[in-house]
């Protein structure tokens, strides 16, 4: 597809956009502690698993009285008891990676959700700004259709034209004054929702200026790619703890028991004894659904790899896509400059004629309010473009 490879071809003027520094910058105070957390708690989670393998320490310990021979009698026990796996046919070792592969996975996860909410409270920033552009003008095309609205009523009151004209000019006037309070109402929207992410002034935040990039640039540093490939190894170790599971297991065994109990015996002395064990215990399951558990892992490991594959071919279209519509902007912008340069050539033309007497001021001001808004459909067009690009942005990291 031909796009403007001239805007493509430009280095990154804003490749830290995304960046943690700014992406910490454009989201409220509570919802940076929400990813703190949701970061902190992935951290704990991977400790936890990578550590699942150390069998814990059982500690017990019971206290009885009976009266089974009319004397009361009190017996006390303690223990502990240890059963720790030292081989697990790769279970240990599978485990420990699955546990730091789910942790770059899950990571991963967090910032592409933080990412997206930087990028809506960018998008809503520029919208903002595109809305400002726009009430400038609807002003403009406001004054346009009173300026035309006293040319209809002059010339009605000369018997120039009939009511009919007149009243198209009112009806004119009225459909873009609406418009103009539409688009009022449409920016203190885009307001209210941007304050609900963001704790930053939407007067003085900073619109970042994005720069196009290659689809190899694109492709190369996605988060979303990233993730997705993270979750190929996660899956992978997966299967092969899944399969390590049902294989042979050694164990080291130990324990202490202390027993103690008042009971009389023929010799007279209380009953107190303890004594350990410790040795080591081989164990391996078999269980009707092994290799139906094995198989589901392995196509799990199976379809992570055709998904990773999916997610290029989508991020390819999307960025086809996006570039597409830029180009459609751009001829927009070529068009709002060509009519931009034929109104400057009229208003030359009106202001001599209109020193001359042949025009009104009405003829002068009203192609001095086009001149201004066709530049300022340039400038608007220029967001929309901005808007596309913040699309890839949202995925690009460097």
């Amino acid at each position: 597809m031909k796009v403007s490879y001239l805007l493509i071809a430009l280095s990154l003027l804003c490749s830290s956009v995304f960046s943690q520094e700014h992406l910490e910058a454009y989201i409220s105070d509570n919802k940076k502690e929400q990813f703190k957390h949701d970061y902190d708690k992935v951290e704990a989670q991977s400790s936890k698993l990578r550590d699942s393998w150390i069998a814990p320490l059982n500690l017990q310990y019971s206290y009885s009285k009976s009266n089974p021979y009319e004397d009361e009698q009190t017996a006390e026990n303690a223990a502990v008891k240890m059963d720790q796996p030292i081989f697990a046919s790769g279970g240990i070792y599978y485990g420990i990676k699955f546990a730091e592969a789910s942790r770059i996975y899950s990571n991963y996860s967090i910032e592409v959700a933080q990412r997206k909410l930087v990028k809506d409270a960018i998008s809503l920033l520029m919208q903002i700004k595109q809305m400002d552009l726009k009430i400038k003008k609807q002003e403009l095309q406001i004054k346009n259709s009173e300026i035309n609205l006293a040319q209809k009523q002059e010339q009605y009151l000369n018997g120039q034209l009939d009511s009919g004209f007149l009243d198209n000019a009112i009806i004119e006037r009225n459909v873009v004054t609406q418009t103009l309070y539409d688009i009022q109402t449409n920016k203190e929207r885009l307001i209210s929702k941007f304050n609900a992410i963001s704790d930053m002034s939407y007067e003085n935040a900073e619109v970042p200026s994005l720069e196009s990039l290659t689809k190899e640039q694109f492709l190369a540093n996605n988060i979303v790619l990233d993730m997705s490939s993270s979750d190929i190894d996660k899956t992978r170790y997966n299967k092969d703890v899944t399969t390590a599971k049902y294989l042979p297991q050694v164990s080291f065994t130990a324990g202490y028991n202390w027993n103690k109990s008042d009971a009389k015996y023929k010799f007279g002395a209380d009953n107190e004894r303890d004594y350990y064990d410790y040795g080591i215990k081989i164990s391996m399951p078999l269980d009707i659904n092994t290799f139906r558990d094995i198989e589901v892992s392995r196509i799990d490991y199976l379809k992570s790899s055709l998904v990773v594959e999916d997610r290029r071919r989508e991020l390819k279209s999307l960025f086809e896509e996006v570039m597409q519509n830029i180009q459609n902007f751009e001829k927009k912008m070529i068009l709002s400059d060509e009519n931009r340069e034929l109104y400057e050539k009229l208003l030359f033309e009106t202001k001599e004629m209109y020193s001359a007497g042949y025009k009104t001021s009405y003829d002068v001001d009203l192609l001095k309010n086009s001149v201004v808004i066709q530049t300022i459909d340039l400038k608007i067009f220029e967001i929309d473009k901005q808007l596309e690009l913040l699309t890839l942005y949202e995925m690009y990291k460097r």
